[in-house]
């Protein structure tokens, strides 16, 4: 059994090579931990900016990605991000300059940095600023993902995998839902949809909103949002009929709030 290890080669080009895996600290990944949370990569490198968004996809994360300063500086100015991987070496302009900007717009939390450059000042410049991780390059991209999912553990789930509300049980790493200790089936957007409210319980969710963090940049490619409608028609049938302690109301021209009832 092996890895995929990300290799920074002469003229900055990224590739891959097959390594084997150390027994002694490489652990098996869920690829359903944390579904639906939405992570922004912030890298020039063409193709390690690919690599890292498939392979992020594939644990069931949204990605959105830039490629520049300008591009990721646009983006967190509009979108919330559940975490953020930002490359301090861009282009037009530097990570950390990036990372003082969401400092100053309360934004900072969740972001790692990755970097080619393993200087003690890059590093205590960042964590100051707000970093929570500092990854230099090359990495494996199972440590990232271990950093990642430890990241969201601690500001999101504090270290838990399981979200309860009433006598609903949502289990983050096996994307199942109980309700009085049964399984109630859902598919992968019901579960998406769900845990997205569960974690915004009580609060206002526009559809928007909803649409961005579920179905990342495709929903540019959606004109309405009668899609979402559907979802939720069919996980509130769900819930109603196993008779969860919840309510998604909606909210008349607007969007939709999780309540416990």
């Amino acid at each position: 059994m092996g890895f995929r290890r990300l290799l920074f080669g002469r003229g900055g080009y990224w590739g891959a090579e097959r390594t084997p895996a150390p027994r002694s600290h490489i652990f098996p990944i869920s690829r359903a931990i944390f579904t639906a949370m939405k992570i922004l990569i912030v890298e020039d490198e063409k193709e390690l900016r690919k690599t890292l968004a498939h392979s992020l996809q594939k644990e069931q994360f949204v990605v959105e990605t830039a490629d520049d300063y300008a591009g990721a500086s646009d983006k967190i100015a509009v979108y919330d991000y559940d975490c953020i991987l930002l490359d301090i070496m861009l282009p037009d302009g530097s990570g950390l300059a990036l990372l003082k900007e969401l400092k100053d717009s309360g934004k900072s939390g969740n972001v790692i940095i990755i970097s080619a450059k393993n200087s003690l000042d890059d590093k205590l410049s960042g964590l100051d600023l707000g970093a929570d991780d500092y990854l230099t390059k090359p990495f494996h991209i199972a440590e990232l993902n271990a950093r990642i999912k430890a990241v969201l553990r601690r500001k999101i789930l504090d270290g838990k995998s399981t979200l309860t509300v009433g006598n609903l049980s949502l289990l983050i790493n096996e994307r199942k839902l109980r309700v009085n200790e049964k399984e109630v089936p859902l598919n992968r957007k019901e579960f998406d949809v769900l845990n997205y409210f569960l974690f915004n319980k009580d609060r206002l969710v526009t559809k928007t909103a909803l649409a961005e963090h579920v179905w990342g940049d495709n929903i540019d490619q959606s004109s309405n949002f009668d899609f979402i409608y559907y979802q939720i028609k069919n996980l509130r049938k769900k819930l109603e009929s196993a008779g969860a302690d919840v309510e998604i109301e909606a909210v008349y021209g607007v969007g939709y709030r999780l309540k416990e009832t």
